[in-house]
């Protein structure tokens, strides 16, 4: 059963993020050029919400307002899940389709260490159901890996 901490040495530690009182711009530039859906909102170390496509679509296009005029703070979701990275990806795949969500930002001692996204988690579990798979075809025909 693989694990947070697996899949972010595999990943990579890379977290992209942006402060509260950035423009709502400066956020979609910056998710455009790191080719990521969403940002961590951080006042200092401290992960204060979470910024995606998804709220800007909501609640910036959809609502008439101006990307340049609109501080992040005024759209990001600030209530966000974390999880640990001892646990297992299957807890976060269960979290993700229980909270609707596509990003979990990950802490160790309180520091944010990573993010994941339902991407990652879909890639760990297909790869692991394939290894799982592999070896039973192993056991069944008699070859040895």
């Amino acid at each position: 059963m693989s694990t947070v901490a697996q899949l972010l040495q595999e990943k990579g530690r890379a977290v992209w993020s942006i402060a509260p009182e950035a423009t709502v711009y400066a956020a979609l530039t910056l998710m455009a050029e790191k080719n990521v859906g969403a940002l961590m909102v951080l006042e200092g170390s401290r992960v204060v919400g979470i910024i995606s496509e998804r709220d800007y679509a909501r609640k910036v296009v959809l609502k008439g307002k101006f990307s340049k005029d609109t501080r992040v703070r005024e759209i990001m979701t600030d209530k966000v899940y974390f999880v640990r990275p001892e646990q297992t990806i299957e807890e976060c795949m269960a979290l993700m389709t229980a909270e609707h969500i596509r990003h979990l930002p990950v802490l160790a001692d309180d520091q944010l260490v990573g993010v994941i996204s339902i991407g990652d988690v879909v890639k760990v579990v297909i790869s692991d159901k394939e290894f799982l798979i592999e070896q039973l075809e192993h056991y069944i025909t008699g070859k040895r890996v």
